[in-house]
């Protein structure tokens, strides 16, 4: 049987609102209502949103063909991310998948490692000039997206932009995509195109594309002209002094098994997603965990107690590749953040067939279904007490019996991020060096979540950064 609202309660779509009250609401929702609710696009669209790990696993579990992502909202980003594997589907999607599988090998990943110390000693250098009276009041997302953006541009163009320090228009141009997609969404008459690129921020819009393609274009262009220069064993071998294969590189050199190469529009493609999706993402997860050790001074304490015992007596006081399956205390803080305040709150699919849910409803083909993470992540059925804060729940020694799907920042399925294990890196890598230099305080304002592309909060996340001596 078709799946029917009356088992969950009827919302109107309007009432919730992308803020810290519609927050809120969504989590009251789930306590009543733990596996399936409706949502209303004014009075006649159904949407359903599923809170349940058994009940997202058949969307989850589903060839991508039989539930793809809705393009309602998606489709904004279309002119600037093309059909790179963020918004592709089908038959492209899968030979991009293939292809760029191989970018995130380990061996590809270890040399970043160095590039996040680098970017984040920057960060922490003005930290400490701001803060050489005492301690600083910082806003986190602004100073932790820059750092990510600047490690960003290093291991996808070995560019190094210097915008931790002083403005760069590409950097600029990729802050005001971000926040000129979120305005747009919230107009209902712009979604129309032809309405949008009339308007001052549509052409606003359309000139930053413009700047962050033809910046793409010109490192694919000179790395080409390298290429034909010389053969690639000669290639691989000066990047094999630098210990550094950057991410374009990779997609230059990336061939199918008919040998067929990424034309320089995919590999576009691919690097403006890749830029997009991997500095927004990381710079929420982060600074969300900072905000919840800044209130939980106790286990603040102890991942940093953590990272002193596995620095000790190395110098420079560098994280490595080998040191990241050292920290278990300081992963399960990051994980336990992650399931607090995922930095993706809902994946957004459509139905191209009938799919049966477990207890036999149906959601019909041609539904919109929000696949909501955070509702998973805070469902009373799933995680015990779920608005508290507690890394134990991801102590691998003590491992609790519960479906895959409970925990899913990265999605899950055929369409997971291919990004984790670098962005996972990177975290790691940025929280034990900002633990091991500073004690990271509470502001005396509670932050209001607001959701957008990512979980962002109202006005700022402002922290207070102390400097430690060193030890």
């Amino acid at each position: 049987m078709p799946c029917r609202p009356q088992r969950s309660r009827r919302f109107w779509h309007s009432l919730i609102q992308s803020n810290e009250e519609g927050m809120q609401m969504v989590t009251e929702m789930g306590k009543t209502f733990r596996d399936v609710q409706v949502l209303w696009l004014g009075p006649v669209i159904p949407v359903l949103r599923l809170v349940d790990p058994a009940f997202v696993a058949p969307l989850l579990h589903a060839p991508a063909l039989v539930a793809p992502k809705d393009m309602t909202f998606l489709g904004f980003l279309k002119p600037w991310l093309g059909d790179g594997l963020f918004l592709s589907s089908g038959d492209k999607w899968s030979h991009h998948r293939r292809l760029l599988t191989p970018a995130f090998h380990f061996d590809i990943l270890k040399p970043y490692v160095k590039i996040f110390n680098k970017s984040v000693n920057i960060m922490h250098d003005k930290w400490k000039r701001l803060s050489s009276e005492g301690s600083a009041r910082l806003e986190m997302f602004e100073n932790i997206s820059l750092m990510t953006l600047d490690s960003l541009q290093r291991c996808l163009f070995g560019f190094d932009s210097n915008c931790q320090d002083s403005p760069s228009e590409y950097i600029a141009a990729i802050l005001e995509l971000s926040s000129l997609i979120v305005k747009r969404s919230q107009k209902l008459f712009l979604f129309s195109d032809f309405l949008y690129y009339l308007t001052a921020n549509g052409q606003r819009f359309h000139k930053a594309c413009d700047l962050v393609h033809d910046f793409t274009d010109a490192v694919i262009r000179e790395r080409r002209r390298i290429l034909s220069s010389q053969s690639v064993d000669e290639f691989l071998k000066s990047k094999a002094k630098s210990k550094t294969l950057d991410f374009i590189d990779v997609l230059l050199l990336a061939k199918d098994e008919h040998g067929k190469e990424l034309s320089d529009e995919d590999i576009r493609a691919e690097a403006d997603t890749f830029m997009f999706g991997g500095h927004d993402t990381t710079a929420s997860g982060l600074s969300w965990v900072l905000y919840n050790l800044a209130r939980h001074p106790e286990y603040q304490e102890r991942c940093r107690q953590e990272v002193r015992e596995l620095l000790r007596d190395r110098e420079p006081q560098e994280i490595e590749w080998d040191d990241l399956a050292q920290l278990p205390f300081l992963t399960m803080c990051i994980k336990e953040s992650l399931r607090l305040h995922p930095p993706v709150i809902d994946l957004l699919r459509r139905c191209t067939q009938d799919i049966v849910l477990p207890d036999g409803r149906v959601i019909p083909k041609g539904n919109i279904c929000i696949i909501s993470v955070f509702g998973i992540h805070h469902n009373p059925s799933v995680w015990p007490d779920p608005e508290v804060y507690d890394p134990f729940r991801f102590d691998p020694e003590n491992p609790q019996k519960r479906s895959p799907l409970a925990f899913i920042p990265f999605s899950a399925g055929p369409r997971n991020c291919i990004g984790q294990t670098f962005a996972m890196t990177e975290m790691k890598v940025v929280l034990a060096l900002t633990l091991l230099r500073f004690r990271i305080l509470p502001d005396n304002k509670e932050p209001r979540r607001k959701p957008e592309l990512i979980l962002r909060a109202e006005g700022g996340l402002w922290l207070r950064v102390e400097p430690l001596s060193s030890q």
